[in-house]
């Protein structure tokens, strides 16, 4: 009657379907259904296409992607007659009205679709009810990583693509064009990898509630660059250990000069190795960087281990001389014994007289005792010119122990057979 059509003009709640949702015949069908509900599944294809890959956390052990998501499927629901057959394009807010693929990222732990400056989405229905539907979205999902071999490891990751409330017997997901359907940005570069290769594949999931579904993957392998890690840490490490190797050239009778060496060295070591394990996750396996470090710490401090022993030796053999002349009773023997703790020289009778100008301590304890006899003195200072003129070699070859001299060849030929075992085995 006239007055029930009045009366609805006047209630605000109605609203009038727009002009596009009465040409797709919207309220007339309910879209909580599948299309060819009850019939056989209704095909889904995908194609993707990779923006850009944000970031690789090794700490985390994810990544993120931000990319372009497609979805194809038929909708007879949706055709409409057009006698230009041109398709009709509509942006997000027709979404929530109809039927659309419940797809989602496996193993993902975060995600959203871009909304600047309006939300980034795009459905394009077509005369004969086939459906485009196009998203862009920023992905963060899990990578289950490897560091066996780090940093020269090789990381194989993979987004994962599945319906969420419709198995294999309601909807079929497959890649649209096949390993075409994935396509990538030729300018995608990250900062510590190379990017091998991209590949797409497909598979089923099981659910022991629910049962078999559709699974799509965006596998790609990325090769880790070396050379940061070269610049960071392994040449840090090789410096070390050959700066540890210097002790052996040192006089055996320089206690200070030696300790002083091993201990930095130790120290840095232990400085690097501890920045490395601070930027990397506590995994309970040995990396092959760990392997590196811990070797060339072992050498460094091996090396003050030998200086240990030289010392040790240096002491027993001097008072073995000692006894010899038979010298080792009376107050010169125990300042000859003593002298070597407090000043850090070894005092030899036959050898401080070459070497006084190359120890301050021991220069002093030599004035002191030649102050009562001048003639000594005179000796002494032409010996010295003597000694500065062309016996320094000679010297510091006589005067060091048989062990730095062997410690000299089997140091480095040792570590330099570690470094081509452990670079070939690991490249």
């Amino acid at each position: 009657s006239k007055r029930e059509i009045k009366m609805r003009k006047l209630d605000s709640t109605k609203v009038r379907p727009l002009k596009s949702e009465q040409l797709l015949h919207i309220e007339d069908h309910d879209f909580a259904l599948r299309p060819g509900f009850g019939g056989s599944p209704i095909p889904v294809g995908i194609d993707v296409q990779v923006e850009s890959i944000d970031s690789i956390s090794e700490v985390d052990m994810d990544f993120t992607m931000t990319l372009y998501l497609r979805h194809y499927w038929k909708d007879e629901r949706l055709s409409f007659r057009s006698n230009k057959n041109k398709s009709m394009t509509f942006d997000g807010r027709l979404i929530k009205k109809i039927w659309v693929p419940d797809v989602f990222f496996v193993h993902s732990k975060r995600s959203f679709i871009h909304d600047t400056t309006v939300e980034n989405i795009m459905l394009r229905v077509y005369p004969d009810g086939n459906v485009l539907f196009s998203l862009r979205i920023t992905v963060s999902a899990m990578c289950f990583m490897d560091f066996s071999r780090f940093p020269l490891d090789t990381q194989n990751c993979s987004l994962e693509l599945e319906s969420y409330a419709y198995n294999e017997d309601d909807l079929m997901l497959y890649w649209k064009h096949g390993n075409k359907s994935l396509s990538t940005d030729e300018h995608i570069s990250l900062s510590q990898f190379f990017i091998e290769e991209f590949s797409a594949s497909s598979g089923l999931a099981f659910y022991s509630s629910t049962g078999w579904y559709n699974r799509l993957f965006i596998n790609f392998a990325l090769r880790r660059h070396i050379f940061f890690f070269v610049l960071q840490s392994y040449f840090p490490a090789m410096l070390m250990v050959m700066l540890s190797w210097v002790s052996f050239w040192i006089d055996r009778r320089a206690v200070p000069a030696r300790v002083s060496l091993g201990i930095t060295t130790v120290l840095t070591m232990s400085t690097i190795m501890t920045g490395v394990s601070a930027s990397m996750p506590q995994v309970s396996y040995i990396k092959a960087v760990d392997v590196y470090l811990w070797i060339s710490f072992l050498f460094v401090f091996l090396s003050v281990i030998e200086y240990a022993a030289v010392n040790y030796l240096t002491t027993i053999e001097e008072r073995k001389q000692l006894k010899k002349r038979g010298k080792a009773s009376g107050m010169y023997s125990i300042d000859a014994v003593q002298a070597m703790a407090f000043d850090g020289c070894f005092h030899d009778t036959d050898v401080d007289m070459d070497l006084t100008p190359f120890s301050d301590p021991c220069e002093e304890n030599e004035t002191r005792t030649s102050e009562t006899n001048v003639s000594n003195v005179d000796t002494t200072r032409l010996k010295r010119k003597r000694s500065l003129k062309g016996n320094v070699g000679r010297i510091i070859l006589q005067n060091n122990h048989v062990i730095d001299t062997y410690s000299r060849i089997i140091f480095p030929s040792v570590y330099i057979v570690f470094n081509f075992f452990y670079w070939g085995l690991y490249i």
